[in-house]
């Protein structure tokens, strides 16, 4: 029934959506630990055979759909789109697109690194390219796996749906280490960490779980997110590494791992609970409601487990605030376990808590657009 359901080219799509997750963390952490390595060391394999898969998968449906024996048929044009004269699932197209953007990345990627080093950013000019492609990648794989999840009824249907909330915690995976420069420790108990949240996770958790019809959608998305990177941040530091560039301020002995996740999945849950109280209100209504309820719980989770992030107690294996950067200055506000000033006072909290929410409603609406266009996707 399993394979059924989820037939092998949806599994390649799955797979390479969790491979591009892990591969770009790894590659992160070894630019953490060891600094940069050759093209071919293994994060930079895992994130190259993430593109082959989504190529693969959607290639093989795009080419079937197009030239196979139910090309042309009512059953194929029911189930397909037509791109550039070629039939295939909607999702299969993004895919391809993601794969080939993300390959076409790599050469550009040593060629930087080759005429200018180290990067000293994440979004460097073809880590953007790489970005774009990475997500092309998970969008194609929501839109494919919807294409067959919105087809479907019973026990393969739940299957699928959480195939596609599998999905959707990878992209909020990718989403939020687009940001991880601005949303680290130091930076949780300033304005412009929530509002960096408020602007990119209301709108894929409102997504996600509008567009799953699951009654938990939101929850598992997040619970997919927190357990791949707790998985991470427990299990790097068993992988010995050693800095080979320098300078080295900070020794290394081990692969340097993602922090502890964000505690995005009690505001989850408290959306899903309330997105099946609120069943008749309008859209909205149900935004705005949506990204102050957010914001608020989220701040309220957060500030306080920042704090103890800072603290003594989260200096170890199970939290994580015990790992550096080989290249960590002694006077950052990181290795003092400090965190950044930013404007105090009612008035600077009243603004800053506005403007996320402000941000949170506007993300919320998007998503809750977005997830009801994916809910009559079929193709």
């Amino acid at each position: 029934m399993l394979a059924r359901a989820i037939p092998w080219y949806l599994w390649c799509a799955l797979l390479s959506s969790a491979s591009v997750a892990i591969g770009t963390h790894w590659d992160i952490a070894w630019h953490r630990s060891i600094g940069r390595d050759t093209f071919w060391s293994p994060p930079h394999m895992l994130i190259y055979a993430a593109a082959l898969l989504a190529a693969l998968a959607a290639g093989s449906q795009i080419l079937r759909a197009t030239f196979g024996r139910e090309a042309g048929t009512e059953s194929d044009s029911s189930a397909t789109v037509r791109v550039l004269g070629f039939r295939g699932p909607l999702g299969a197209f993004i895919a391809a697109w993601g794969g080939i953007t993300m390959l076409t990345s790599a050469p550009f990627d040593d060629w930087w690194h080759n005429a200018y080093g180290l990067d000293v950013k994440i979004l460097s000019p073809p880590h953007i390219v790489l970005a774009i492609g990475i997500g092309a990648i998970h969008l194609g794989a929501l839109i494919f796996v919807l294409g067959h999840m919105n087809r479907l009824e019973g026990r393969a249907r739940r299957l699928l749906t959480v195939a596609f909330l599998f999905v959707g915690g990878m992209l909020l995976i990718a989403v939020t280490m687009l940001f991880m420069e601005r949303t680290v420790r130091p930076f949780m108990h300033g304005p412009a960490f929530y509002r960096i949240i408020a602007a990119i996770i209301p709108l894929n958790l409102a997504a996600v779980g509008r567009g799953s019809g699951h009654r938990w959608g939101a929850t598992i998305a997040a619970a997919f997110y927190s357990a791949l990177l707790l998985a991470m941040l427990w299990l790097m530091p068993l992988v010995p590494a050693e800095a080979k560039l320098g300078p080295v301020t900070v020794p290394v002995k081990s692969l340097v791992p993602p922090e502890f996740p964000l505690l995005f999945i009690v505001p989850a849950i408290a959306l899903d609970l309330f997105w099946a109280r609120a069943r008749d209100w309008t859209r909205g209504r149900l935004a705005v409601a949506s990204g102050i309820l957010f914001v608020a719980l989220f701040f309220v989770v957060q500030w306080p487990f920042a704090t103890f992030l800072m603290s003594p107690a989260a200096r170890n294996y199970f939290f994580g605030a015990i790992y550096f950067d080989y290249w960590t200055p002694p006077q950052s506000f990181y290795w003092r376990y400090l965190f950044l000033p930013h404007p105090t006072g009612p008035g600077a909290f009243a603004i800053g808590a506005a403007t996320a929410m402000g941000i949170a409603v506007v993300g919320s609406w998007l998503g809750l657009v977005w997830g009801n266009w994916m809910r009559r996707i079929h193709r």
